[in-house]
């Protein structure tokens, strides 16, 4: 590890790498501050800006967003009862009301320390257990490297939304997707209809412009404008008592190891991360009865947690090829874009890039922090944008990013496609993020399938047939119970955010 250290710093360091995260961090922070913006909407709008870059500004860009997303999301969530992200909602349970009780600035200081820790925690955590399970990746084979890739496809029992079965769905949909243009095997083109510019398949970063992006346009032009008002409040003097700082230090030490945890196992997330920090915190807590009336712990617990989990989840993405989350499988393309391929010869052949990557992750937390100190009272404002404004701001970037992949219209004549074929996938419920995972891990997961079975004479017991496959088989069923726990915690927890809703509701009524 020493051996590589010197060489990333001497990469990192530099004035360009230092713009970009910062850039990042702030683009981040305000995309997730504003309700109905999510992270994985900013990076797939960013994410052809990173085509021209190299490896490091890139990668750093896209994790400057990725980590102040995390933050960004806490801003509204305190300051209009709206959580800018989905994990942002345990935040919400006592930041708005700590923000009522005149201490807004408390309740934002805390989860910018909360989340500056919990993510400097995981980049440690990324630091030491990377190149280590990069070293148990190198001894797999392609049997192995099919359970894994069906390990990664169990993300989608977690982002499937209120119906597995349509999760399922999607993702065959995104497993058919990814099978359209020449055949890895025999070069024979697939699903093409005659039409040449398919035959070497489609470009990730288009699909999801038109996946993510084109469908939110769509979906806002048929509803009604509607501006959030953010009621002006005098800031208070942001001071965290002593006895404030000392109740915090342990859910914050605890949820970020819980974080870093979650983050780890594929489909979990920041969700799931801050919610079961937030049950864990509460139920170690001596002060029980101030959760959901304006908790410090409450806070602390959850914004420390959904930020440990960014770190985690690039364990396996950088390893494995395993995304953790939606967010992070977007990454993969940045990476493969400059031929990093995740596996061992990314911490050997790359390993000066791979550990300035790392100790980057670091950096972008310092960097959070910095931005989240001079620059919350700007973020504040930026909640109150109105979408008429932001609307065609996000239509020229999409339309300029799927030009600027390939310079082609073709292009963006596909991402059109997928925004209609997305609007009307929303409109049965069909979630679209199975569909992104489908995409990403289709190629992989059906060539190490072929090869396998070629091996093995067509029989599928090569699948069992070594440790690592029954290791797999094992952490496929752990993920699984996991993700099945995390719904159970989630479904009892939105029973708590209905009656929180409920009780804000009744206050304005009295107000």
């Amino acid at each position: 590890m020493l051996d590589f250290i010197l060489p990333a710093s001497e990469l990192l360091f530099t004035i360009e790498n230092i713009i970009w995260i910062n850039l990042g961090v702030f683009i981040g922070a305000v995309f997730a501050a504003i309700p109905g913006l999510s992270v994985i909407l900013c990076v797939i709008l960013f994410l052809p800006l990173t085509y021209q870059l190299t490896a490091i500004p890139g990668m750093m860009f896209l994790l400057g967003i990725y980590c102040a997303g995390g933050y960004g999301g806490s801003v509204s969530a305190i300051l209009i009862n709206t959580p800018g992200t989905p994990h942002a909602a345990a935040t919400m349970l006592d930041g708005y009301p700590l923000s009522q009780k005149g201490r807004t600035k408390v309740a934002l200081k805390i989860a910018l320390y909360a989340s500056t820790i919990g993510g400097v925690i995981s980049a440690f955590m990324l630091l030491f257990l990377g190149p280590q399970v990069a070293r148990v990746a190198a001894q797999l084979g392609t049997a192995e490297y099919f359970i894994v890739c069906v390990f990664g496809l169990t993300i989608i029992a977690g982002v499937s939304g209120k119906s597995i079965i349509k999760g399922i769905i999607s993702a065959c949909i995104g497993l058919i997707l990814a099978c359209i243009g020449a055949d890895s095997m025999t070069g024979y083109d697939r699903l093409t209809f005659g039409v040449d510019r398919l035959y070497l398949g489609l470009d990730l970063a288009i699909c999801l412009i038109g996946l993510f992006a084109l469908v939110e346009i769509i979906s806002k032009a048929e509803g009604k404008n509607s501006q959030l008002s953010v009621a002006k409040r005098k800031l208070d003097d942001g001071i965290i008592t002593k006895d404030e700082k000392k109740r915090m230090i342990r859910p914050i030490a605890i949820s970020s190891l819980i974080g870093c945890a979650v983050g780890i196992i594929p489909g979990t997330g920041a969700s799931e991360a801050s919610w079961f920090s937030y049950n864990q915190a509460k139920n170690m807590s001596k002060h029980k009865e101030e959760f959901g009336k304006g908790s410090v712990e409450g806070i602390a617990a959850a914004e420390s947690a959904n930020n440990a989990v960014t770190g985690a989840t690039l364990i396996p993405l950088l390893t494995l090829g395993i995304p953790g989350d939606g967010t992070v499988a977007i990454m993969l393309s940045a990476l493969m874009i400059n031929g990093l391929n995740p596996g061992l010869s990314l911490f050997t052949t790359d390993g000066d890039i791979m550990y300035a990557l790392m100790l980057g992750l670091i950096l972008v937390n310092i960097f959070m922090f910095v931005q989240g100190k001079y620059l919350t009272t700007l973020f504040a404002k930026v909640v109150a944008i109105p979408q008429e404004i932001l609307t065609p701001i996000i239509v020229i970037f999409c339309f300029a990013g799927a030009y600027s992949v390939n310079k082609n219209y073709f292009d963006v004549s596909v991402a059109l496609i997928f925004g209609i074929a997305a609007w009307f996938s929303r409109k049965i419920d069909l979630p679209p993020v199975p569909i992104l995972l489908g995409l990403v891990l289709g190629s992989m997961t059906e060539t190490n399938f072929r090869r396998a079975l070629l091996l093995s004479d067509n029989s599928p017991s090569i699948f069992f047939s070594s440790f690592y496959c029954w290791l797999f088989i094992a952490l496929i069923v752990l993920a699984l119970g996991a993700i099945i726990k995390g719904k159970m915690i989630e479904a009892k927890n939105k029973k708590i955010l209905e009656e929180h809703e409920k009780d804000a509701a009744m206050q304005k009524g009295d107000e």
